[in-house]
C-alpha cells in the first residue's frame, strides 16, 4: 500500500575519498558503467543503477566511504529545518542547482540523508492559461 505523502528515494550516491577504486569495484561487481560528469569543483561519476534508478559516485574528503540516499521532498528548506529541529547536523544547507534544490543532513544514530526538490514547470511560465 502506497501513501500519497510518501517521500521516495530517487537517487543513491556514494561518497568516497578514492573515486577510481570505488568505480572499478562497482563496475567489476555489479557491471555498473559510470559516466564522467564534468563539474566545476569535484570529480563525479553518474551511474544507471537499473530500473530507471540513478546514482553516482562523488570524490570528497570523507574518512569512510558511505552511501547517501536522496529523498524527494516538496520543500527542501522545510525538511532541512525539520531535521535540524530533530537534532540533525546540516552538512549542506539548501542549495540550488540546474535541476533542483538539495541539502544534506546527518545524525549520529541515523546516518546521512539528502533532500531533493526537483524544479517543476509552472503552467504560467510556459504560457498555459490558468484554467487548464
Amino acid at each position: 500500500m502506497r501513501s500519497a505523502h510518501l517521500n521516495p528515494v530517487v537517487h543513491l550516491e556514494l561518497h568516497t575519498a578514492d573515486l577510481s577504486r570505488a568505480s572499478a569495484f562497482y563496475s567489476g561487481l555489479m557491471r555498473w558503467r559510470p559516466e564522467r560528469i564534468v563539474t566545476g569543483s569535484a570529480s563525479y561519476l553518474a551511474l544507471e543503477l537499473g530500473g530507471g534508478f540513478g546514482g553516482g559516485i562523488v570524490e570528497c574528503g570523507t574518512e569512510r566511504p558511505l552511501w547517501v540516499p536522496y529523498v524527494e521532498v516538496d520543500r527542501v528548506d522545510e525538511f532541512t529545518e525539520r531535521a535540524r529541529q530533530l537534532g540533525a547536523s546540516v552538512l549542506l544547507e539548501p542549495r540550488e542547482g540546474p535541476a533542483g534544490w538539495r541539502s544534506v543532513v546527518s545524525t549520529a544514530a541515523g546516518g546521512e540523508v539528502a533532500f531533493w526538490q526537483p524544479k517543476t514547470v509552472v503552467a504560467n511560465e510556459v504560457g498555459v492559461p490558468d484554467d487548464l
